[in-house]
């Protein structure tokens, strides 16, 4: 099939930069794990400052 008779079609558009983002597999793994662990970890950290001193005897 000669190219110059087919009608042009998407793949002359350059790939938009979130389908990127989300056709990477790994990179998105990644991001779950480190958002997890950052929110995960600043709730902790909340939580401990946020508990009252303890009396101890």
């Amino acid at each position: 099939m000669d190219p110059s008779t087919s009608p042009p079609d998407a793949s002359d558009e350059p790939v938009p930069i979130g389908q990127r983002l989300f056709d990477n597999m790994y990179l998105l793994l990644v991001l779950g794990v480190v958002v997890m662990l950052v929110v995960f970890t600043a709730w902790g950290m909340w939580e401990i400052m946020s508990l009252p001193q303890a009396t101890l005897p």
